[in-house]
Protein backbone atom coordinates (compact mmCIF):
# COMPACT_ATOMS: atom_id res chain seq x y z
CA UNK A 1 0.00 0.00 0.00
CA UNK A 2 0.94 3.67 -0.65
CA UNK A 3 1.24 5.70 2.30
CA UNK A 4 -2.15 7.32 1.31
CA UNK A 5 -5.26 5.10 -0.11
CA UNK A 6 -8.39 6.55 -1.42
CA UNK A 7 -11.58 3.98 -1.82
CA UNK A 8 -14.11 4.69 -4.27
CA UNK A 9 -16.76 3.15 -6.10
CA UNK A 10 -20.55 2.56 -6.80
CA UNK A 11 -22.72 2.67 -3.95
CA UNK A 12 -22.78 -0.99 -2.51
CA UNK A 13 -19.69 -2.21 -4.13
CA UNK A 14 -18.50 -3.15 -1.09
CA UNK A 15 -15.70 0.28 -0.32
CA UNK A 16 -16.35 0.51 2.90
CA UNK A 17 -15.76 -2.94 3.40
CA UNK A 18 -12.99 -3.12 1.72
CA UNK A 19 -11.55 -0.10 3.49
CA UNK A 20 -12.06 -1.92 7.21
CA UNK A 21 -10.07 -5.10 5.85
CA UNK A 22 -7.30 -2.62 4.39
CA UNK A 23 -7.18 -0.89 7.68
CA UNK A 24 -7.34 -4.25 9.94
CA UNK A 25 -4.34 -5.83 7.00
CA UNK A 26 -2.26 -2.38 7.55
CA UNK A 27 -2.34 -2.30 11.29
CA UNK A 28 -1.43 -5.76 11.88
CA UNK A 29 2.53 -4.58 10.46
CA UNK A 30 2.76 -2.16 13.68
CA UNK A 31 2.70 0.78 12.08
CA UNK A 32 0.14 3.77 12.50
CA UNK A 33 -3.11 3.50 10.32
CA UNK A 34 -5.53 6.47 10.01
CA UNK A 35 -9.28 5.91 8.30
CA UNK A 36 -10.82 9.18 7.63
CA UNK A 37 -15.00 8.61 6.56
CA UNK A 38 -15.97 10.90 3.96
CA UNK A 39 -18.91 9.59 3.24
CA UNK A 40 -21.36 12.51 3.51
CA UNK A 41 -23.92 10.70 0.96
CA UNK A 42 -25.21 7.37 2.52
CA UNK A 43 -25.46 7.01 6.67
CA UNK A 44 -26.22 3.35 6.41
CA UNK A 45 -22.85 1.88 5.20
CA UNK A 46 -19.71 3.54 6.44
CA UNK A 47 -16.57 3.34 8.44
CA UNK A 48 -17.91 5.34 11.25
CA UNK A 49 -19.87 2.20 12.56
CA UNK A 50 -16.34 0.40 13.42
CA UNK A 51 -15.41 2.75 15.58
CA UNK A 52 -14.79 -0.14 18.89
CA UNK A 53 -13.34 -2.50 16.28
CA UNK A 54 -10.83 0.22 15.27
CA UNK A 55 -10.09 1.17 18.91
CA UNK A 56 -9.00 -2.22 19.46
CA UNK A 57 -6.61 -2.27 16.64
CA UNK A 58 -4.99 0.76 17.76
CA UNK A 59 -7.19 2.80 14.69
CA UNK A 60 -7.45 6.33 14.45
CA UNK A 61 -10.85 7.01 12.83
CA UNK A 62 -11.70 10.57 11.43
CA UNK A 63 -15.46 10.95 10.42
CA UNK A 64 -17.51 13.57 9.21
CA UNK A 65 -19.38 15.84 12.13
CA UNK A 66 -22.79 14.32 13.07
CA UNK A 67 -21.73 10.61 11.75
CA UNK A 68 -24.48 8.39 13.16
CA UNK A 69 -27.01 10.98 14.40
CA UNK A 70 -30.11 12.50 12.81
CA UNK A 71 -28.05 15.43 11.82
CA UNK A 72 -25.85 13.40 9.18
CA UNK A 73 -25.72 16.84 7.12
CA UNK A 74 -22.45 16.85 5.26
CA UNK A 75 -19.72 18.55 7.28
CA UNK A 76 -16.17 18.06 6.69
CA UNK A 77 -13.22 19.55 8.08
CA UNK A 78 -9.90 17.22 8.61
CA UNK A 79 -6.54 18.26 8.33
CA UNK A 80 -5.21 16.76 4.88
CA UNK A 81 -1.49 18.05 5.18
CA UNK A 82 -1.18 17.09 8.96
CA UNK A 83 -2.34 13.74 8.39
CA UNK A 84 0.30 12.87 5.21
CA UNK A 85 2.81 14.63 6.85
CA UNK A 86 2.52 12.16 9.68
CA UNK A 87 4.60 8.46 9.51
CA UNK A 88 1.76 5.28 9.49
CA UNK A 89 -0.95 4.81 6.55
CA UNK A 90 -3.73 7.03 5.75
CA UNK A 91 -6.82 5.35 4.47
CA UNK A 92 -10.08 7.51 3.02
CA UNK A 93 -13.29 5.94 2.59
CA UNK A 94 -15.06 7.53 -0.14
CA UNK A 95 -18.93 8.31 -0.10
CA UNK A 96 -20.37 6.41 -3.24
CA UNK A 97 -20.60 7.42 -6.86
CA UNK A 98 -20.07 10.81 -8.06
CA UNK A 99 -21.75 13.03 -5.68
CA UNK A 100 -19.53 11.46 -2.65
CA UNK A 101 -16.48 12.09 -4.56
CA UNK A 102 -17.07 15.91 -4.68
CA UNK A 103 -15.85 15.91 -1.20
CA UNK A 104 -12.13 15.11 -2.44
CA UNK A 105 -11.64 18.46 -4.80
CA UNK A 106 -10.75 20.25 -1.97
CA UNK A 107 -7.71 18.60 -1.30
CA UNK A 108 -6.44 18.27 -4.49
CA UNK A 109 -3.82 20.34 -4.31
CA UNK A 110 -2.37 17.86 -1.37
CA UNK A 111 -3.81 14.48 -3.97
CA UNK A 112 -1.19 16.06 -6.80
CA UNK A 113 1.85 16.43 -4.57
CA UNK A 114 1.39 13.27 -3.27
CA UNK A 115 1.18 12.29 -6.77
CA UNK A 116 3.98 13.00 -8.01
CA UNK A 117 6.12 11.84 -5.37
CA UNK A 118 4.48 8.05 -5.36
CA UNK A 119 3.12 8.23 -1.89
CA UNK A 120 -0.99 7.72 -3.38
CA UNK A 121 -2.99 5.69 -4.72
CA UNK A 122 -6.89 5.83 -5.69
CA UNK A 123 -8.47 2.77 -6.17
CA UNK A 124 -12.19 2.06 -8.18
CA UNK A 125 -14.35 -0.85 -6.53
CA UNK A 126 -15.75 -2.86 -9.03
CA UNK A 127 -18.65 -5.29 -8.62
CA UNK A 128 -20.52 -7.72 -11.66
CA UNK A 129 -23.15 -7.92 -9.40
CA UNK A 130 -24.59 -4.65 -8.74
CA UNK A 131 -27.23 -3.78 -10.98
CA UNK A 132 -25.97 -0.11 -12.28
CA UNK A 133 -22.61 -1.26 -12.88
CA UNK A 134 -22.96 -4.87 -14.08
CA UNK A 135 -21.42 -3.95 -17.45
CA UNK A 136 -18.02 -3.03 -17.72
CA UNK A 137 -18.89 0.36 -19.89
CA UNK A 138 -21.28 1.43 -16.87
CA UNK A 139 -18.71 0.84 -14.43
CA UNK A 140 -16.10 2.64 -16.44
CA UNK A 141 -18.49 5.63 -17.27
CA UNK A 142 -19.13 5.97 -13.75
CA UNK A 143 -15.39 6.11 -13.04
CA UNK A 144 -15.02 8.72 -14.93
CA UNK A 145 -17.63 11.01 -13.26
CA UNK A 146 -16.13 10.04 -10.07
CA UNK A 147 -12.85 11.52 -11.55
CA UNK A 148 -14.77 14.38 -12.80
CA UNK A 149 -15.61 15.19 -9.68
CA UNK A 150 -12.74 14.57 -7.51
CA UNK A 151 -10.80 16.27 -9.28
CA UNK A 152 -8.21 13.47 -9.67
CA UNK A 153 -7.67 10.30 -11.55
CA UNK A 154 -7.67 6.62 -10.51
CA UNK A 155 -4.74 4.50 -10.16
CA UNK A 156 -6.16 0.75 -9.66
CA UNK A 157 -9.30 -1.26 -9.76
CA UNK A 158 -9.95 -3.93 -7.06
CA UNK A 159 -12.34 -6.40 -8.51
CA UNK A 160 -15.06 -6.93 -5.06
CA UNK A 161 -17.51 -8.53 -6.79
CA UNK A 162 -19.67 -10.88 -4.33
CA UNK A 163 -23.11 -12.17 -3.61
CA UNK A 164 -22.42 -11.19 0.05
CA UNK A 165 -23.03 -14.35 2.30
CA UNK A 166 -23.55 -16.45 -1.60
CA UNK A 167 -20.38 -15.57 -2.76
CA UNK A 168 -17.86 -18.83 -3.58
CA UNK A 169 -15.23 -19.54 -5.58
CA UNK A 170 -17.40 -19.77 -8.42
CA UNK A 171 -18.53 -16.67 -7.92
CA UNK A 172 -15.31 -14.87 -8.22
CA UNK A 173 -14.51 -16.68 -10.94
CA UNK A 174 -17.33 -15.57 -12.87
CA UNK A 175 -16.18 -11.63 -12.48
CA UNK A 176 -12.55 -11.89 -13.99
CA UNK A 177 -14.00 -11.57 -17.58
CA UNK A 178 -15.65 -8.40 -16.23
CA UNK A 179 -12.82 -7.17 -14.34
CA UNK A 180 -10.15 -7.51 -17.43
CA UNK A 181 -12.99 -5.58 -19.65
CA UNK A 182 -12.95 -2.70 -17.21
CA UNK A 183 -9.32 -2.84 -16.81
CA UNK A 184 -8.76 -2.89 -20.59
CA UNK A 185 -11.24 0.01 -20.86
CA UNK A 186 -9.26 1.98 -18.27
CA UNK A 187 -5.98 1.26 -18.62
CA UNK A 188 -5.75 0.37 -14.92
CA UNK A 189 -4.27 -2.55 -13.48
CA UNK A 190 -6.78 -4.91 -11.25
CA UNK A 191 -4.81 -4.93 -7.81
CA UNK A 192 -6.59 -7.53 -6.74
CA UNK A 193 -9.43 -9.76 -6.68
CA UNK A 194 -11.47 -10.17 -3.30
CA UNK A 195 -12.66 -13.59 -1.92
CA UNK A 196 -14.30 -14.77 1.04
CA UNK A 197 -12.00 -17.34 1.24
CA UNK A 198 -7.91 -18.16 -0.22
CA UNK A 199 -7.76 -20.29 -3.58
CA UNK A 200 -5.21 -20.40 -6.81
CA UNK A 201 -5.63 -18.58 -9.36
CA UNK A 202 -3.20 -17.47 -12.38
CA UNK A 203 -5.39 -14.53 -13.66
CA UNK A 204 -5.43 -12.26 -10.64
CA UNK A 205 -4.17 -11.99 -6.92
CA UNK A 206 -6.67 -13.30 -4.64
CA UNK A 207 -6.86 -11.06 -1.27
CA UNK A 208 -9.33 -12.79 1.41
CA UNK A 209 -11.59 -10.31 2.60
CA UNK A 210 -14.05 -10.94 5.55
CA UNK A 211 -17.29 -9.62 5.24
CA UNK A 212 -17.56 -6.63 8.29
CA UNK A 213 -20.34 -4.58 6.50
CA UNK A 214 -23.87 -6.13 7.07
CA UNK A 215 -27.06 -5.24 5.19
CA UNK A 216 -29.28 -3.19 7.28
CA UNK A 217 -31.91 -5.98 7.86
CA UNK A 218 -29.17 -7.94 9.30
CA UNK A 219 -28.40 -5.25 12.20
CA UNK A 220 -29.99 -4.90 15.52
Amino acid sequence: MKKVTIITGHYGSGKTNISVNLALDMSKSGKKVTVVDLDIVNPYFRTADFGDLFSENNIELITPMYANSNLDIPAISFDIERLTSEEGYLIIDVGGDDSGSTALGRYKSVFERLSKSGDIDMLYVINKYRLLTSKPDDAVSLMREIEYTARFKHTGIINNSNLGEETDTQTVLDSLDYADEVSKQTGLPVVFTSSPCEFECERTKIKVIKRYVRNIWENG
